[in-house]
């Protein structure tokens, strides 16, 4: 199916869309639950706002990113790296010395 030059509401339930491509499209306000996104690839895209909560984000790779006011909270950080540092060892690092020990 080809959709373009359209505004209109979607309600997908139970649907394959795998594969599909979106340029230059507006979805917000959107509400996703349930989705598997494995695989997907997201450019140029304004994601401000966004609330996320009970995703499985393993092997996901960020760069170029406008990370300013994200917040992280009550999230598995084993493996995860920033600039190639272990998010672990930073914290580690930090609360070593806030107590003023090495």
């Amino acid at each position: 199916m080809k959709l373009k030059d359209v505004k209109e509401r979607l309600d997908v339930h139970h649907a394959d869309l795998s594969g599909s491509s979106f340029d230059d499209v507006n979805l917000s306000g959107s509400t996703y639950t349930n989705i598997n996104m494995s695989g997907s690839s997201f450019d140029d895209m304004n994601m401000s706002g966004w609330r996320v909560a009970n995703v499985n984000f393993a092997g996901l790779r960020l760069s170029d990113a406008n990370l300013a006011g994200a917040s992280i909270k009550d999230c598995r950080l084993e493996g995860m790296t920033i600039d190639g540092v272990l998010v672990t060892d930073l914290f580690a690092a930090y609360r070593a010395a806030k107590t003023g020990k090495e």
